[in-house]
């Protein structure tokens, strides 16, 4: 049975775009072991979730449903097979979006950034693990 558009508008309305859990999560984790970091730094394309500008490294927590992951974590054999089942307006607003993500990676590497995409199901999993690969390429980037 679908679900009425205005019952669908209010959930989609409450979901947070920035300080969301797992954002939160490897953002402890990554200043408890001594690394500082800006957020949400608007100049920056894609306005990443963590950034260290001295190392140029921007680190985004992508949500799995908004950036095309969900199939992943479902069990599913690949994204078309997870689009099947939404609407055209759902379809073409994850595949803007991972257009969007796309595009912006490729301009803040042209611009000399380092660009890490961590999976919110990822830092749901391990985020200890998640920390790890970011602090390793800070460490990898200062000590040069």
């Amino acid at each position: 049975m679908a679900r009425a558009p205005e019952v669908t508008h209010k959930i989609m309305s409450a979901v947070k775009s920035k300080n969301t859990r797992p954002e939160l999560a490897l953002r402890r984790v990554l200043w408890a072991r001594g690394l500082r970091y800006r957020v949400n730094v608007k100049s920056l394309k894609g306005k990443p979730d963590v950034v260290f500008t001295r190392a140029k490294i921007v680190v985004f927590c992508d949500g799995d449903f908004w950036h095309g992951h969900n199939w992943a974590i479902r069990g599913l054999v690949s994204l078309e097979e997870e689009l099947e089942g939404y609407t055209p307006f759902w379809r073409e607003k994850i595949l803007g979006n991972i257009r969007r993500d796309k595009e912006h990676t490729a301009r803040l590497v042209d611009d000399g950034w380092n660009v890490i995409r961590i999976w919110e199901s990822d830092i749901k999993a391990d985020v200890s693990k998640c920390a790890d690969i970011v602090e390793d390429a800070y460490r990898n980037t200062i000590l040069k």
